[in-house]
């Protein structure tokens, strides 16, 4: 078990963490973001991200500092907190970024991470190979073998109480995304960041993110903290701490600042399309976007930054309460309408919903069925696998109206689209207190449907009626053959049943 991590609440698989950093004699709450810092650029002065946005710890790039010559002897005279003036926590990224971009560097992980440590970093990071999506399975596998003996080399260095970072690579081959995690898991390292998914967001496919970072928590253990190398957008935490990711880095406060991009929830806007300041933060607060087009550019430069960073720390407070709440799930079907990228990223975790299942809470805040989407969130899912668990009379009416006045069955349960069968003493659990729209679509039919055949299957003797609100075919093809069907559209409630 790492004692360097600890989970205090978790909802899906996302968690509400503590990191513990010894080197930095402080505690990080995650999910966190990591602010990218470059050493030669500050456009928010490290001070103020921890004084004014709350940072608790950041990143900066060790292969940068180290090939510049005055920043390298400033690193070593002062260490790194001294020279950046920041007392949190503090990650250093090893030069990876640089032989994805440029194809070589002229350093080894042995002496990058002596580097790393000698200038006072928290967290090192080994030289991986950052594997981009589509390459050929050769190649990929090729990648890995080198990132393999990098944490290798990483285990055998003297690096005193700094953690170091396991990276799971594998491209876009979720075996080997699992396999990474799984051996990266049995390493000695201490923080496990999931690579080489920047170009994957770059280009909007959030499904094949979430492919790989499913994948590789398929192989990483409860206890490893999951950091999403290169994901700094906030209209992605919730689905990505979701999926139970617990660090984020991105320079794209300040990347998208240098180019007059503005940050919301659900996307980017271009300052210059602006007219009025979507937001309330102190930036948008005292601000209008002709006050920040009037700016001269490194004043417009700042304040943008300043809004992406409060807008970007703002969210990931709603993802923890969220957690917390037992409604995170409801929090990414929200994210997931602001752009169809992130709906496919959504609909891609729902076809995790098995693994997110074994990690949910049985018991949290309302369920919300929002959309066809919700009919398969792992609640159902968790429903339908229990149903082998209740005792079923030989004779059971199934109805999504009321008891009927009379009748000769042993018990009448209540079916209600998705979730399906279900003793009315259970009304009142979770998540059969669900709120849902009263027109139900085709898909929570189906899903309810779903529960029928797995209560029929777990009790192939029992005499069992369905009494239905005109389910679509589709969902009634779904009902096992001996279930005897009722419709009851057009009953309307007419006053011969009761609840």
């Amino acid at each position: 078990m790492r004692d360097t991590f600890e989970v205090r609440a978790h909802d899906a698989a996302g968690r509400i963490g503590e990191l513990t950093v010894p080197r930095a004699g402080t505690t990080v709450e995650t999910p966190a973001l990591l602010p990218v810092i470059n050493p030669n650029i500050l456009t928010v002065e490290p001070a103020k991200l921890e004084s004014t946005f709350g940072a608790e710890i950041l990143i900066t790039n060790s292969y940068i500092i180290r090939g510049d010559d005055d920043l390298a002897e400033r690193a070593l005279d002062e260490g790194l907190h001294e020279m950046l003036d920041f007392s949190g926590a503090i990650m250093t990224d090893s030069g990876s970024f640089q032989l994805a971009e440029y194809g070589e560097i002229d350093t080894s992980t042995t002496e990058i991470l002596e580097f790393q440590r000698d200038i006072g970093s928290d967290i090192g990071t080994p030289v991986d190979v950052p594997t981009p999506p589509d390459v050929s399975r050769e190649q990929a596998a090729a990648d890995l073998e080198t990132t393999r003996q990098a944490l290798r080399d990483a285990e055998d260095v003297d690096v005193g109480d700094m953690l170091v970072n396991a990276p799971v690579q594998g491209a876009t081959y979720p075996d080997l995304r699992e396999q990474a995690g799984r051996e990266a898991a049995a390493s000695d390292l201490d923080v496990f960041p999931v690579g080489a998914v920047v170009p994957m967001m770059n280009s909007y496919r959030y499904d094949d993110m979430v492919d790989a970072v499913a994948a590789a928590k398929r192989g990483l253990d409860a206890d490893c903290p999951v950091h999403l190398f290169g994901a700094g957008h906030p209209m992605m935490f919730a689905l990505a701490v979701a999926l139970g990711c617990d660090l984020f880095d991105s320079a794209a406060y300040a990347l998208y600042a240098r180019d007059g991009r503005y940050l919301t929830v659900s996307g980017t806007e271009q300052l210059d399309d602006l007219e009025y300041m979507p937001c309330a933060c102190p930036v948008c607060h005292r601000h209008t976007p002709a006050d920040l087009r009037a700016a001269d550019a490194d004043e417009q430069e700042r304040l943008l930054a300043e809004h992406n960073l409060h807008v970007t720390f703002e969210e990931l407070r709603r993802v923890k309460q969220a957690i917390r709440d037992g409604d995170l799930l409801e929090l990414v079907e929200k994210r997931a309408r602001g752009h169809p990228a992130m709906l496919d990223g959504y609909r891609a975790m729902l076809e995790h919903a098995d693994q997110l299942e074994r990690e949910d809470r049985a018991s949290k805040g309302a369920f919300f069925g929002l959309s066809h989407e919700s009919a398969r969130r792992p609640e159902v899912r968790r429903h339908h696998d229990r149903l082998d668990r209740l005792a079923v009379p030989d004779s059971l009416l199934l109805s999504e109206y009321g008891t009927p006045s009379e009748h000769t069955y042993d018990e009448v349960w209540r079916v209600e689209p998705p979730f399906g069968p279900f003793p009315r003493a259970l009304s009142e659990t979770y998540p059969l207190t669900a709120e849902l729209p009263d027109r139900t679509d085709e898909a929570a039919e189906r899903a309810a449907a779903d529960g029928v055949a797995a209560l029929v299957a777990a009790n192939p003797d029992a005499d069992v009626t369905l009494a239905h609100d005109d389910w679509s075919a589709d969902a009634l093809a779904r009902v096992p053959n001996g279930v005897e069907l009722e419709n009851l559209a057009g009953l309307g409630g007419d006053g011969n049943e009761s609840e």
